[in-house]
């Protein structure tokens, strides 16, 4: 493989957004437009609820107990908290409640238009108290593998649906020339067959419904656990773990493969040479021509044996070190794990 093409939204980056920026109005701060923002969206489940929940959390804001609450759909949510009704949503939320929208928001506006980025506006007593703006976030392990690959002497691409600017940012931030932004799944699967014509050996990373099509027409499909059916079920590879870091374990997989494949190759031709050879040069008898041939054969199963022989290796001198290191039961120490990556509860002050 010497071309690898990334998907965007979802694969790059994670569905989790993450809070940016906010933006105060008239007489509010940020920590007191954040709480409102968190304590409306405490019992609320998607990206845009989580990223203000978690941030609240991290700042230690301490939320408020809701009387009342009505969420509308892709709308937004209108609580009461200490007698003050609080509204927070999107912006055909706030105009669908009549709740005028400063001028100075245009500015705003366009800058997260231009990033890729959400706002979520926060209202409080029919008045704008200000806006939130989230920020999609890049898996951490992005930049790690696009160096890798590139390192490897691969040629890296991002295909994207959206607008060019924020395409254009995350290519930069990762270090990627080449890009192609406002794609349409079709245009996604053409590009492929472009490259393709071209002599490239292609490999396509996606997780969309819309990237079922350009999945079909690389040469290698590669998605991830957790993506939409369509995606996996066109996938050859699928990455259990849900995480771009095991496309470096997929290369070094393949190349080992490739290598065992080229002894294989030559411990199949090297013994006929030489038992040839012998016979008719050096009038090799019988005897001679069956050990070289059982010679053979034991390096070939050994060479077969080799890749499993190395990844039960490299698992026991794992586990035993991360015994030592930690010197915990396994046992509790996973369990440890577990309770650890659990997302912390904000403090609360509900009864």
């Amino acid at each position: 493989m010497d071309t690898v093409v990334f998907d965007k939204t979802g694969t790059l980056t994670v569905e989790q957004p993450g809070l940016g920026q906010i933006h105060p109005l008239a007489s509010y701060n940020e920590e007191t437009l954040l709480t409102y923002a968190a304590a409306a969206e405490h019992r609320q489940s998607h990206p845009l609820a989580k990223a203000i929940l978690i941030a609240a959390q991290q700042r230690g804001l301490a939320l408020p107990a809701i009387e009342e609450a009505a969420y509308q759909v892709g709308y937004g949510i209108q609580v009461t908290l200490n007698e003050k009704l609080i509204q927070v949503g999107s912006v055909r939320f706030m105009k669908q409640k009549g709740i005028h929208l400063p001028a100075e928001l245009s500015t705003i506006q366009s800058e997260a238009l231009a990033m890729g980025s959400s706002l979520v506006y926060v209202a409080v007593d029919d008045h704008l108290a200000g806006v939130l703006r989230l920020d999609p976030c890049v898996r951490p392990e992005a930049k790690r593998i696009i160096e890798y690959l590139k390192a490897e002497g691969i040629a890296v691409s991002i295909i994207s649906g959206d607008q060019e600017e924020p395409t254009r940012r995350l290519a930069h931030e990762l270090g990627v020339d080449n890009y192609y932004a406002e794609t349409l799944p079709t245009q996604k699967a053409d590009l492929i067959a472009k490259m393709r014509a071209d002599g490239k050996f292609v490999g396509y990373i996606g997780d969309g419904i819309n990237d079922a099509i350009a999945l079909k027409a690389a040469n290698v499909s590669i998605s991830l656990s957790g993506a939409s059916t369509v995606a996996t079920d066109t996938a050859q590879v699928i990455l259990m773990d849900g995480d771009l870091a095991r496309i470096e374990s997929l290369f070094e997989i393949s190349k080992a493969f490739e290598k065992n494949m080229q002894a294989n190759y030559l411990n199949s031709m090297i013994p006929g040479v030489i038992t040839l050879t012998g016979v008719f040069m050096f009038h090799m008898g019988l005897v001679g021509a069956l050990l070289v041939y059982y010679t053979s054969e034991a390096f070939a199963l050994t060479n077969c044996m080799m890749p499993l022989l190395k990844d039960e290796m490299s698992e026991d001198t794992a586990s035993w070190k991360a015994n030592d290191d930690t010197g915990e039961d396994p046992v509790e120490t996973v369990c440890d794990s577990v309770e650890s990556a659990r997302e912390p509860e904000l403090v609360s002050n509900r009864t």
